[in-house]
């Protein structure tokens, strides 16, 4: 039986591939439907970029839903730096056609959550956790009844990649953040420690573009893109693919491997705001709350997204 899974996203390049990832795995996840977020850029072009992303995985029939356009106590910050002005810069994407859902997002999580037989839906959040916190908030009962909230965040031995200390999505809501991982709700925690292993290469671009698809073609295109700024930045062959490091995590799990340790939030330091401070070596005393994941193999991971996108 195909797992059930909410994904909330704030695309951004990598979140695209998460998402037409998931898509392509039909046998596998089964998406109720997608939650847009403010994160990469503002709200009304992540709601946009999801449908975007959905129709060129022909799947129009997806549910697409706007949450969030704020952070829970501060200032938006974005990334256009890295993802473009659109957040979907690169090949040139026509306008969606397929409508964006009335319900605001976190009213959809929480009536999903309500409705379904509990443990049966899992939480795929690909930017700042506001839409789920906010969840969380507004309808404590639901914790319980999550599956498990599956993410991409944080860091540890990479430390941050928006700030010295800090990974952007959890620098942009770490209220939000402190919220769901102070929630006891089953976590598992991707974070830059695992997805700087899965580097693109122009090999790898080079299947995506290969593959003679209108999909793959937007791919190589997304991750040429995107590959520019990281490879700027940190003198790597390639750049990471963050967000499909989720959806490949509930695909394939074998691939992964991490420690179930205890991680906080820093919601007040002065130079580590957003910062997760992940006890890898257990010397807190603190009650573990989250699997961190610390490595991919990185071969299987780009094996099993080449061979999904090929089907799209």
């Amino acid at each position: 039986m195909a797992r059930q899974i909410i994904i909330d996203t704030d695309p951004g390049q990598d979140d695209a591939v998460a998402i037409l990832l998931a898509l392509a795995s039909p046998d596998d996840l089964t998406v109720l439907g997608l939650t847009a977020v403010a994160g990469n850029v503002p709200l009304p072009l992540t709601q946009k970029n999801t449908r975007i992303v959905c129709e060129l995985a022909g799947k129009p029939q997806m549910r697409v839903f706007a949450g969030c356009d704020a952070p829970l106590q501060r200032k938006l910050v974005t990334a256009e730096h890295v993802h473009g002005k659109t957040g979907l810069d690169g090949p040139q994407m026509d306008d969606p056609v397929m409508p964006l859902q009335p319900q605001h997002a976190v009213d959809f999580i929480i009536d999903t959550l309500r409705s379904a037989p509990s443990g049966t839906v899992t939480l795929c959040p690909l930017g700042p956790l506001t839409n789920i916190a906010t969840a969380f908030l507004k309808a404590p009962d639901i914790i319980g009844r999550v599956q498990q909230v599956v993410l991409m965040g944080g860091a540890y031995f990479e430390v941050g990649n928006i700030t010295p200390s800090a990974e952007f999505n959890i620098f942009v809501d770490p209220e939000a953040a402190a919220v769901v991982f102070k929630s006891g709700v089953p976590l598992v925690v991707l974070p830059l420690d695992v997805t700087h292993k899965a580097l693109t290469s122009t090999a790898r671009i080079a299947a995506f573009r290969n593959m003679g698809t209108r999909v793959g073609r937007v791919v190589a295109e997304w991750t040429d893109f995107f590959e520019r700024f990281d490879v700027q930045k940190y003198g790597s062959q390639g750049a990471p693919l963050h967000d499909p490091c989720v959806i490949a995590y509930l695909l394939r799990p074998e691939l992964f491997s991490g420690r179930f340790i205890n991680v906080e939030i820093e919601t007040k330091g002065e130079f580590t705001l957003g910062m997760t401070v992940a006890d890898w070596w257990g010397v807190s005393g603190r009650t573990a709350n989250a699997l961190f994941i610390g490595h991919v193999d990185e071969v299987g991971f780009f094996d099993l997204l080449i061979e999904r996108i090929s089907r799209l």
